[in-house]
């Protein structure tokens, strides 16, 4: 039977009811940022700048793959909220079924993939040798972890798609108190360093998925009901999870290449830019959980409001999405500007590694507002099926221009602010191309004829 807060994504007040789902999504995603920032706070204060910079050096690959399942279970997300947004249980079960049994196959791949080229793959990014062993010790025993973070994204995805983001919070916050008190336990008691760090993030990642997959299994009467006897691969299910999840998952691969790029160029400059730079990922986080819950908030409403047929509203919750994107990103842009330096001392007291951090903060954060329409747009584009253009963009736009940048200019002028402006070029850029897509390219009609809607 449907609830009143399922339902309110179709019926109830734009304004009111996007934030109330971004609301939980966004404090989920900072729960979930809590295991890799206590990892950072108390490897930092505890361990010691090379430790803290070996955490961060395995950032940028640690993202690439995960980011290929996430953009599969962002597919899934959508086929699963535009069948319960057109009243369609039965398409719901079997989408259901087919993405856990999706997601346990393709989690153990990662740990495989994560755990054999972890040195190979740090070597290849320029880690330093100071910091390789720990760096790569941190990648293996992470990469243990891939099955319950896999199961954990997937589950999360279910629940958002019928109109649940409360319960994926609720469940990351407990997930996110074991990794703390872990990483203490295991760092600052026993001493095991980089390990430690690891092995908690690992354990609170099992917890996160055993509190998702109970949720999910002890739903009776619901179509996401999870039974034994139904996980299967549905070949008509999996066709139509693919069809939108990989391009997602190609956009997440190109993006964290590009990233990997940058987090190579930033190696060549030394350790203390390699922990400040990893410094600012934990910070910089907050600017990009909030566009990235904008952006997951506005491809559940508008996939349900789809395949509702209610096309006017997809459109009014793109408007209200942008609205709440572009005033918090302002508040966010001057508040770090201006509190940059005792934001860096949070996490380290190396004055080279706060002031380095310090001018990467004054260079970033003003130029954050270029960004919010690639989520926004490509999220609701997304949410109703068109995924094909919105990729091609992210693809070329931002992460093909950004590695040609990195590659031509980085080596003719070695300054870190160089690496640094590939961000709002490509930003630019690829945000008025999505602009001129969403008034002028027809993607809603193209949308209503694949689904064989009017």
């Amino acid at each position: 039977m449907r609830s009143l807060k399922q339902t309110d994504i179709l019926t109830g007040s734009i304004p009111k009811q996007l934030l109330l789902f971004f609301l939980p999504i966004w404090f989920g995603t900072l729960f979930q940022q809590l295991y890799n920032t206590a990892d950072t706070l108390i490897v930092g204060n505890f361990v010691g700048t090379n430790a803290l910079a070996a955490v961060g050096a395995t950032g940028a690959f640690v993202n690439l793959l995960v980011g290929l399942f996430v953009g599969l279970c962002s597919g899934a997300g959508v086929v699963i909220a535009q069948s319960w947004g057109a009243h369609d249980p039965e398409a719901v079960d079997r989408q259901v079924h087919t993405a856990l049994v999706l997601s346990v196959g393709l989690g153990a791949l990662l740990t495989v993939l994560g755990f054999a080229s972890a040195t190979p793959m740090m070597r290849l990014m320029g880690t330093p040798e100071e910091i390789l062993a720990d760096a790569a010790l941190y990648l293996r025993i992470y990469s243990l972890g891939m099955i319950p973070q896999m199961l954990y994204n997937m589950g999360t995805n279910i629940l958002r798609a019928i109109g649940d983001s409360k319960r994926p919070l609720y469940f990351l916050i407990a997930a996110s108190l074991v990794n703390i008190v872990l990483d203490v336990v295991f760092i600052a008691v026993f001493g095991w360093g980089v390990a430690g760090a690891a092995l908690a993030t690992v354990l609170s990642q099992v917890a996160s998925a055993v509190l998702t997959l109970r949720c999910i299994a002890g739903s009776e009467g619901t179509p996401w009901h999870i039974r034994v006897e139904k996980l299967r691969l549905h070949t008509e299910v999996l066709a139509a999870i693919c069809m939108i999840g990989i391009p997602a998952a190609a956009q997440s691969a190109m993006y964290n290449v590009s990233n990997m790029l940058i987090q190579s160029s930033m190696n060549s400059f030394g350790t203390s830019t390699i922990a400040a730079w990893g410094v600012y990922g934990k910070i910089d986080f907050v600017f990009w959980m909030t566009i990235n819950s904008l952006g997951i908030a506005i491809t559940t409403f508008a996939g349900q409001n789809f395949g509702a047929r209610q096309y006017d509203r997809v459109r009014n919750g793109v408007r209200v999405c942008m609205a709440m994107a572009a005033g918090i990103t302002l508040v966010i842009s001057v508040v770090f500007y201006n509190a940059a330096e005792p934001l860096f001392r949070l996490f380290s007291q190396d004055d080279a590694v706060i002031a380095v951090g310090v001018g990467m903060m004054h260079v970033l954060t003003p130029v954050y507002i270029t960004y919010i329409s690639i989520e926004v747009l490509s999220g609701a584009l997304r949410g109703c099926g068109d995924v094909r253009v919105p990729t091609l963009i992210t693809v070329f736009f931002v992460c093909g221009l950004r590695v040609l940048w990195l590659t031509l200019m980085v080596p003719r002028y070695h300054t870190i602010a160089t690496v640094e402006l590939s961000y709002p070029l490509t930003w630019t850029l690829a945000s008025l191309l999505f602009i001129l897509y969403y008034k002028r390219g027809g993607w809603l009609n193209r949308c209503k004829a694949a689904k064989g809607l009017e």
